[in-house]
C-alpha cells in the first residue's frame, strides 16, 4: 500500500516529541504506535495491538535477539571489572610512571598525563559511560596536582568515549548498528559497518583534534582562558561555577581489601576483542565456497560471519574468563558472581530497551516505506553529490536537539539508506555520514548523557564543559561537512 506523505509523519513526530520532552524512549514508543495507527487505517485498538505485536516480532530476528542479549551482558562484564579493581589497578600503574616524569620535567608530565587519559578513554571503548566515568574520576587527582583545569579533563573524557566506541565497534554500539543495518536489508552488516569507518570523519577528527591540542598546548576560546586561570591562580574552575560532584561515581563499589591489579581489566577486555574476529571466522567459515589460499578463506569468512553471533559469543567468553580469574584470586564466590551478573544486566536494561524500540521503529518505517517516499520526494532537487553532507547535517541537528546519538541512528538510518539507494549514492558513505552526524550532534548537546557524565565524573561545571568543548566540536563538524561535500562531488 502507498502511504505517501503519511509515511513521514511518525519519524517526524518522534523527533518533535524527543525535542520537546527530551525523552527518547517516549518519543520512539509514540512513533512506533503512530506508524501502526496509520497502517491500520486509524483504528486505535488495532493500531495498539499491532504495535505490541511488532515489538514482539523484533525477537523473531535472531540477530536482534543476540544484539539485545549482548548489550545486557556487557553490563555484567563491566561490573565484574569494576568490582575487581581492574581499572583502578591499570590507572595506578600509569600514575606511578607519571610521578617519575613529573619529578624530571613538570611540563612534559602535563602533556603525558593528558595523552594517557585520552588513551585510557579510547581503550575503554566497550562502553561510553564507563569510559567517561573512569577517565574523569581516576585522572582527576593527578590533573589537579598538575594544575590542569577541570574543563580540560571533561573535554578529554568526553572526546575519547563515544568517538572510540563507534570507531572500534566491538561493543554494544557495533551490535546496535549492525541490527539497524540488518533491519534495512543490508545482507552483510558487519562488512558494511567496518567499511564505513574510513568515511566516518567526525569521530576520527574528534580524536585527532584532542591529540593535537594536547601536544601543541594550543587551546582556543574559553578553554584557553581556563588553562591560563588554572596555571596562574591554581583555580580548577571558574569562580561562579557549580561543579557536578557526585559521591557515587561508580554504579557498584569495588571489593574492599583486595589489591588493584591492571590485568583484571586488561585480560577480560582483550579476550572479548580478540574473540570477535575469531568468532567471525568461525561463523562464516562454512559459507565460503572456494578460495585460493588459507588467508583468502579467512578474509572471506570474516566478511561472511555473523556479527551478532560473534559479539554475543565474545562477551560470554570474556565473562567466563573474568569469573575464572577472580575465583582463582579469591575475589569472587559463586553467589557474588550471580549477584554481580544480575546487577550488571539490570544496569543496561535501559540500553536493551532502547535497542528494542529502535529496531521496532525501523521495522515500522520500512513497512510504511518512509525512506522510499523521502528519497523520491527529494529526487528532483537533492543530488547524490549533496546527500552525504545533507544527511550529516540533519543527523547532527537531531542528535543535538535530543541528546542521543542512538535515537538518531534509529530514526535516520531507516530514512538515509533508502535515500542513498534511490539517489544512486554510495550506501557506505551515507551510513558513515549518518553515524558521524549522530556523534557530532551528541557531542555538542548539553542534554547528552555522555556530556553530563563527563562533567559529573570530572567534577566540572556542566555548562563550562559544554562551552569549552563546543569550539573543538564545531571545528570537527565543519571539516567533516566539507569532506563529505568533496567526497560527494569528487570522490
Amino acid at each position: 500500500m502507498e502511504y505517501g506523505f503519511l509515511s513521514v509523519i511518525p519519524p517526524v513526530v518522534a523527533i518533535i516529541l524527543a525535542l520537546r520532552t527530551k525523552q527518547v524512549y517516549i518519543a520512539l514508543l509514540f512513533g512506533i504506535w503512530f506508524s501502526w495507527l496509520i497502517i491500520n487505517h486509524w483504528n486505535p485498538l488495532q493500531g495498539t495491538i499491532s504495535m505490541i505485536e511488532a515489538m514482539v516480532d523484533v525477537f523473531q530476528s535472531k540477530g536482534n535477539t543476540r544484539t539485545i542479549m549482548f548489550s545486557a551482558l556487557v553490563g555484567a562484564l563491566l561490573i565484574f571489572i569494576q568490582y575487581s579493581k581492574g581499572v583502578e589497578g591499570f590507572v595506578n600503574y600509569l600514575n606511578k610512571k607519571l610521578v617519575k616524569l613529573e619529578a624530571k620535567k613538570s611540563g612534559f608530565a602535563r602533556v603525558m598525563v593528558q595523552i594517557l587519559a585520552m588513551f585510557t578513554g579510547i581503550l575503554l571503548f566497550v562502553e561510553t559511560s564507563i569510559s567517561s566515568l573512569t577517565v574523569g574520576t581516576l585522572y582527576r587527582p593527578i590533573f589537579d596536582r598538575l594544575k590542569i583545569p577541570r574543563e580540560k579533563l571533561a573535554y578529554i573524557a568526553d572526546s575519547s568515549s563515544a568517538p572510540s566506541s563507534i570507531l572500534i565497534p566491538f561493543n554494544a554500539w557495533g551490535a546496535f548498528i549492525m541490527g539497524l543495518l540488518l533491519t534495512q536489508g543490508i545482507d552483510k552488516p558487519f562488512s558494511m559497518m567496518m567499511a564505513s569507518i574510513k568515511y566516518n570523519f567526525y569521530p576520527l577528527l574528534a580524536i585527532v583534534i584532542v591529540f593535537v591540542v594536547i601536544l601543541s598546548k594550543k587551546d582556543v576560546g574559553l578553554m584557553k582562558k581556563a588553562e591560563k586561570r588554572t596555571l596562574e591562580t591554581g583555580d580548577l574552575f571558574n569562580e561562579n561555577s557549580t561543579p557536578m560532584v557526585s559521591d557515587e561515581v561508580t554504579s557498584f563499589p569495588p571489593k574492599e581489601g583486595i589489591e588493584a591489579k591492571a590485568y583484571n581489566m586488561i585480560v577480560p577486555l582483550l579476550v572479548m576483542v580478540l574473540m570477535m574476529p575469531i568468532n567471525l571466522i568461525f561463523t562464516g567459515w562454512n559459507a565460503v565456497k572456494e578460495s585460493t589460499s588459507f588467508l583468502n578463506h579467512v578474509s572471506q569468512a570474516i566478511g561472511e560471519g555473523s556479527g551478532s553471533s560473534s559479539v554475543l559469543y565474545a562477551v560470554i567468553t570474556a565473562i567466563l574468563v573474568a569469573i575464572l580469574m577472580y575465583f582463582v584470586q579469591g575475589i569472587l564466590k559463586p553467589k557474588e558472581a550471580i549477584t554481580l551478573t544480575l546487577k550488571g544486566i539490570s544496569e543496561l536494561i535501559p540500553l536493551a530497551l532502547l535497542m528494542l524500540l529502535a529496531f521496532a521503529i525501523g521495522d515500522a518505517c520500512k513497512e510504511l516505506e518512509t525512506g522510499m517516499y523521502v528519497a523520491n520526494a527529494t529526487k528532483g532537487w537533492l543530488s547524490a553529490e549533496l546527500l552525504p553532507a545533507v544527511v550529516f547535517i540533519i543527523s547532527s541537528f537531531i542528535a543535538f536537539s535530543t541528546g542521543t546519538s542512538w535515537g538518531t541512528f534509529a530514526i535516520m538510518l531507516a530514512i538515509s539508506i533508502p535515500m542513498a539507494t534511490i539517489h544512486g549514492a554510495d550506501v557506505t558513505i551515507i551510513v558513515a555520514a549518518t553515524l558521524g552526524g549522530g556523534i557530532f550532534g551528541d557531542h555538542c548537546s548539553p542534554i547528552s548523557d555522555t556530556t553530563i557524565i563527563s562533567s559529573m565524573a570530572s567534577a566540572s561545571d556542566h555548562i563550562d564543559h559544554v562551552k569549552t568543548q563546543l569550539p573543538y566540536a564545531i571545528i570537527g563538524g565543519i571539516i567533516s561537512t566539507v569532506l563529505y561535500l568533496i567526497l560527494g562531488f569528487f570522490g
